[in-house]
């Protein structure tokens, strides 16, 4: 298991760093700081609750570290989160502020939550050996991008195939310090910074890969950019939000690339880490 641990320790106020180090460092989840409550640790196993109570000021401390201080990725959070450095994401919940119906910021922040990101190294098992495009499906927080993380690895590895990686918010291959915090891979090309629409047609052009990665495919363009360079001697690997076949299917952004037979696998990842292979095209 490969951690950022130091990275994560500093988004945090230094009056709970000691407290969440000797409790999480080898098993912590993700850390829920309300306003007004004790910091909750989720752990693999078990939920621990600190003494200490939440004020908004520690909010903002976790903010604006994960942010950098930029005032740009701290109030135009229309996701919901940041990505901090180690691919750590925050989470924020608050008053929000709407520009034409969409959230354009988070106005008042009143609570957080801290995913740790963590790498496993060897995990991918035999779905590194599946030929053809692979999407991965499953519920939030039960481990997508760190599996499609090293299915791509294991396949650059294995050194038959060049692999792009379209990396928009840096979950995927995370940097601290300027260095790449988890393994890549021997064959494997990283863009980051990007939409995914634009990398993916991006890669295309100038890296020439045998495969193109991209993780949580969440929007129309999306789909539309994997469907434009499915049929051009690329396989994809890919994430989505689905507990199931039946789930995807009845997902509208889904349905075009599921009825297209775009993909050859679907790996269904479950809460408790385990995994099963489906066919997609039967």
């Amino acid at each position: 298991m490969m951690c950022a641990w130091e990275a994560f320790m500093n988004l945090l106020p230094i009056w709970m760093r000691e407290n969440v180090n000797s409790k999480g460092k080898e098993t912590l989840q993700n850390l829920r700081l309300r306003v007004g409550q004790p910091p909750i640790l989720v752990t693999s196993d078990k939920q621990i609750s600190l003494s200490k109570t939440v004020t908004a000021e520690d909010l903002q401390f976790c903010i604006n570290i994960a942010s950098r201080y930029s005032p740009w990725s701290a109030t135009t959070v229309t996701h919901g989160y940041i990505t901090a450095q180690g691919g750590h994401r925050l989470g924020i919940c608050g008053e929000a502020a709407t520009l034409d119906g969409a959230i354009s910021c988070i106005r008042v922040p009143t609570s957080i939550c801290l995913r740790v990101a963590r790498d496993f190294p060897g995990i991918a098992g035999k779905i590194k050996d599946l030929d053809g495009s692979i999407l991965i499906i499953g519920k939030p927080g039960c481990g997508k991008t760190t599996l499609l993380r090293d299915v791509i690895r294991q396949k650059s590895n294995a050194g038959r195939e060049n692999i792009s990686v379209v990396d928009e918010r840096e979950e995927l291959f995370p940097r601290y310090n300027k260095s790449m915090c988890f393994p890549i891979g021997i064959n494997t090309d990283v863009i980051s910074g990007c939409s995914k629409a634009y990398g993916i047609d991006l890669m295309l052009r100038s890296m020439g890969p045998d495969i193109i990665a991209v993780d949580e495919i969440t929007a129309h363009e999306d789909c539309t950019a994997l469907l434009h360079v499915g049929w051009c001697g690329v396989k994809l690997l890919a994430t989505a939000h689905a507990s199931s076949r039946y789930d995807l299917l009845n997902r509208p952004v889904y349905r075009p690339i599921v009825e297209s037979g775009l993909f050859d696998y679907l790996v269904v990842l479950h809460q408790d880490k385990s995994w099963c292979i489906e066919r997609m095209n039967i």
